[in-house]
């Protein structure tokens, strides 16, 4: 942890001024003359992601002011961690005050750096926050953020099904939840056959992974609302039989980007002890090339007993939802939410920092496009176009896993994945990237939590006690 919860910072930390550029306008003429010559000299104008070093008489570094958007942007501090000289630092009185969750959340996430393979070259600077409820909740936050984002930054060679598998068990054990998984042909007995279709031209078997854990007394459980969240466990997607190119394969590491976040948001729901009982489904393959690789042009069972044609084994991941959906459904739970890195479409449509929302109610959709804009976290709406359903339909089989053209892709596969959720069943489809395909504060190129802490503020709000 780069952020420490203390009453009192040690002697010798370095004082950090914040000020939006009203905050700094309104406090600049009070500073000493010096102060103000040195700030001018220097352009700091308080604008956000921007910083000042003030030295003191001896030379060494005295004081630091910081320009924030606002005192409760997410990642108002994200640009400090690695850009100030090592050292323990703390926050001013004087200045606008970042509130206390957003300070911790966004000093840890200013300092996340991917460094399983490459060393770190220097640690982050350090910061003091006086201990309080909120800033334990920015931290917990920002930790399971980093696990997210090691997920989805580690190759496939050491992120296969099994390792996924690994990982999930141990968010399991850290929160007290039950673990299990079918495994291979185990698949077939269970059946779970579009999962097994998709994985078994692998060496690593494929699998579903379940957690499952209450967060009321045993004694109430039943009658606790089920809440049962899917991700995407793609390990790696080399397009099956329809290869992808190898411009399109190189980031396929990140195709179980959705599984990742799962465990991210199931990880917060245990952590916040919601009151629900909560499933989580993750159908974790690889999509691999050998000679028992499914086929374009096959038709694949599934668990409910729909009958998909393959138009496309590159259009995997809605296979393996499929029975994942399927499974979460037979519970009749209260709420399904599904994530999954599922269509190029939806990142042509909305690009890398919007993941498409789909939702059968439009008032749920627009109060979490609202929390998601107001979090920083945000998602965009999309529409479940019925008619498109046409579109998907086979002549061979039930449905076919491609559209009819290249028009409406995500929608596409959103409507896909209706047809294995009840017409009554509530429900929450979120493609989206979990990749940061440039660097911002905070939020460096790879791997990246998306959605996850508006779910969760959806989810309080949903399930408050």
């Amino acid at each position: 942890m780069t952020v420490q919860l203390k009453k009192s910072a040690p002697a010798g930390a370095i004082a950090i001024t914040v000020a939006d550029r009203a905050a700094f306008q309104a406090i600049a003429p009070k500073l000493p003359a010096a102060t103000r010559n040195w700030l001018a000299a220097v352009g700091f104008t308080g604008a956000a992601d921007t910083h000042a070093l003030l030295p003191g008489k001896d030379g060494k570094l005295a004081q630091v002011f910081a320009g924030v958007a606002h005192g409760a942007h997410p990642f108002a501090l994200a640009a400090l961690p690695q850009a100030l000289p090592e050292g323990v630092y703390t926050l001013s009185e004087a200045g606008i005050q970042v509130a206390p969750e957003q300070a911790a959340l966004s000093w840890e996430l200013g300092a996340y750096q991917f460094d399983l393979y490459k060393p770190r070259r220097r640690a982050p600077a350090q910061l003091v926050l006086p201990p309080c409820a909120e800033a334990q909740r920015g931290l917990a936050i920002a930790t399971v953020m980093a696990a997210t984002r090691d997920l989805v930054n580690t190759p496939a060679e050491h992120m296969g099904p099994e390792e996924l598998a690994k990982a999930a068990a141990l968010v399991a054990k850290q929160h007290g939840a039950k673990f299990k998984q079918i495994v291979g042909e185990e698949l077939l007995k269970q059946n779970f056959p579009a999962i097994h279709a998709v994985g078994r031209a692998s060496h690593r078997a494929p699998r579903l992974i379940e957690l499952n854990w209450s967060g009321v007394p045993a004694k109430a459980s039943a009658k606790a609302p089920l809440l049962s969240i899917v991700g995407k466990g793609v390990c790696f997607d080399t397009g099956g039989l329809n290869i992808k190119g190898g411009e399109g394969m190189r980031q396929m590491k990140k195709d179980m980007g959705g599984a990742a976040n799962a465990l991210g948001l199931a990880a917060l729901v245990m952590a916040c002890k919601l009151p629900v009982r909560l499933q989580v489904l993750i159908p974790a393959v690889e999509n691999a090339i050998s000679g028992n690789a499914y086929r374009p042009g096959d038709v694949v069972p599934t668990r409910k007993g729909l009958h998909i044609e393959i138009g496309n084994t590159d259009a995997e991941g809605r296979v393996v939802l499929s029975d994942a959906l399927a499974y979460a459904a037979e519970g009749s739970p209260d709420l399904i939410i599904d994530l999954a890195t599922l269509t190029g479409a939806a990142r042509v449509a909305l690009g890398a920092q919007l993941p498409a929302l789909f939702s059968k109610h439009f008032d749920t959709a627009r109060d979490l496009v609202d929390l998601g804009l107001k979090l920083d976290d945000p998602m965009w709406h999309m529409p479940l176009w019925a008619p498109y359903k046409a579109g998907i339909e086979s002549t061979i089989g039930d449905i076919v896993n491609t559209g009819k053209s290249a028009l409406a892709g995500a929608i596409n596969a959103a409507l896909f994945l209706e047809y294995f959720v009840a017409e009554n069943q509530d429900w929450l489809h979120i493609d989206l990237f979990a990749w940061n395909d440039v660097a911002r504060p905070g939020r460096p190129v790879g791997g990246e939590a998306q959605t996850i802490r508006t779910l969760l503020g959806y989810l309080e709000q949903r399930y408050a006690a």
